[in-house]
């Protein structure tokens, strides 16, 4: 009787230990797991970025012209394949006014736009920017350019575009009451419409 207890004991310890080792070898594998997954947003995009940069310097070589990109695609890169929006933000402006003044002033610059739009004042220093070199400015519109996307495109001396790439209007929008944006035209219209005396403001 006391050898079969003895056994059962020693049976007993065996299994705890063989179970405290899966607990352990589980425990690292989830630290290995989301390690990976934190990483993996970032490879993705090292990895996007390399390939633009190879096709930009193939396309500089092959079209004489400096070659310049403001792509706000929705990108799949987050964590748990969580979308990111990009739109055009001061970040952008200050990117590619330094890129286009550092552009000889006899090259030619090719600027590739795909964006929904973004900030006015953005917009409208990279469109002043861009107009303001002096040779000559291609713009690439291979899917889209909305909004200050169609502004910037406004101020170059040819649009080059995709069959089904489309433009889209200038809409600026003014902060509203409650947090609300409301079309700039619209409340021009209203001021028009109504006469500025008859417009209640509050303060």
């Amino acid at each position: 009787m006391k050898c079969l207890v003895t056994f059962l004991i020693i049976i007993n310890s065996i299994f705890m230990m063989i179970l405290d080792i899966y607990t352990d070898i589980l425990g690292y594998l989830f630290w290995v797991l989301l390690f990976i997954a934190m990483l993996s947003p970032w490879l993705s995009m090292r990895s996007l970025q390399h390939t633009r940069l190879r096709l930009i310097a193939l396309m500089e070589r092959k079209y004489g012209s400096r070659v310049i990109t403001m792509i706000h695609r929705q990108e799949r890169i987050g964590l748990l394949g969580v979308p990111i929006y990009r739109y055009i933000d001061i970040e952008d402006s200050e990117a590619i006014i330094r890129a286009i003044r550092t552009t000889p002033p006899n090259m030619p610059i090719m600027l590739i736009l795909h964006t929904p739009g973004g900030l006015v004042l953005a917009a409208s220093q990279i469109a002043k920017a861009l107009k303001s070199h002096p040779a000559k400015k291609v713009v690439v519109i291979p899917h889209y350019a909305m909004s200050g996307g169609t502004l910037i495109a406004l101020a170059a001396d040819e649009i080059i575009m995709d069959p089904n790439a489309v433009l889209g209007p200038l809409d600026p929008q003014l902060g509203g009451p409650g947090g609300t944006y409301l079309p700039a035209p619209s409340i021009l219209r209203a001021v028009e419409i109504k006469g500025r005396d008859k417009l209640m403001t509050k303060h």
